[in-house]
């Protein structure tokens, strides 16, 4: 399994985070949006993991 605190380059850390951590998104009623979430959907990602994505 993933670490979700440790993303590998070229990764948003917070996408990473809430992908791989159950614990974020488990607290929440299955038919609402992480707010979270929503608003990374809609402004980006302001920030990266530095280095080259590997596609493995």
């Amino acid at each position: 399994m993933a670490d979700p605190n440790n993303p590998p380059p070229g990764e948003c850390p917070q996408c990473w985070r809430h992908a791989h951590d159950k614990s974020i998104h488990a607290r929440q009623d299955r038919r609402t949006d992480c707010a979270e979430c929503v608003d990374h959907m809609l402004n980006g990602h302001p920030t990266l993991v530095p280095g080259r994505r590997r596609w493995w």
